[in-house]
Order: structure tokens, then C-alpha cells, then sequence
């Protein structure tokens, strides 16, 4: 029940503990504007760049970096085990969802590394 910009830091420092302090720059939308929240995301060492819509909107606007995000749920929507919350515990649902994005970067990872290697 708080503003989103007020976990702003919260946030952060869990992101980086779960990644290692790896992320430096997150994409965010208009609900994260203002100072605070940028000095916030700062002190844990991540850039945050807030995605604003135009000022004058007609119709559907593609907004940069959020189809990122939209591609990414509608790739996990294709899989029937997380279209249902049927886990009981969320570390088996967490653990789905790496499987599953495993499994879509799999064929790339192939890709690439056969890329790397000369007959």
C-alpha cells in the first residue's frame, strides 16, 4: 500500500543482491519519475532511465524498451504450467520460470556457440 517510487531502494538492493550487483541500468515507467527515485536506484549502483509516453498520443505508441517486457510474457504465456497458479510454493514457480526461459534461450545459445567453432 505505498507509492512505487518509495520502494524504489528496497527494489534495487534486491535486484542486485539476487544478480550479484550486476544490473546497472533498469527501465522503468512513469510511475518511478522523480528525483528521489533516481538517487535511490543510484546508491545501489543502477541507472534508472524512466520511459515517458508523448505528450500528444494518437492511437497505439510503441514506447522503447517495453516491448522487451511484453515479448518476454508473451513467450512464458506459451507454456501451460505458468498459465495457472498451481505451485503452492513460489520457489517452484520461480524455479519454472528459469527452466523456462532456459529453455527458450537454449536454441540461441546453440547458435552462437556453434558460430564460435571452425571445422
Amino acid at each position: 500500500n505505498e507509492q512505487e517510487r518509495s520502494q524504489v531502494k528496497q527494489l534495487c538492493e534486491a535486484v542486485q543482491r539476487a544478480t550479484g550487483e550486476t544490473v546497472e541500468v533498469a527501465w522503468a515507467d512513469q510511475g518511478y519519475t522523480g528525483e528521489q527515485a533516481k538517487e535511490d536506484a543510484a546508491a545501489t549502483g543502477i541507472e534508472l532511465r524512466v520511459v515517458k509516453l508523448p505528450e500528444a498520443k494518437k492511437g497505439f505508441v510503441l514506447l522503447p524498451r517495453r516491448w522487451v517486457v511484453e515479448r518476454s510474457f508473451a513467450w512464458l504465456a506459451r507454456f501451460r504450467r505458468l498459465s495457472r497458479d498451481f505451485e503452492r510454493m513460489p520457489e517452484v514457480l520461480a524455479s519454472l520460470h528459469f527452466v523456462v526461459f532456459a529453455i527458450l534461450m537454449l536454441p540461441k545459445a546453440v547458435m552462437l556457440l556453434g558460430a564460435g567453432q571452425s571445422s
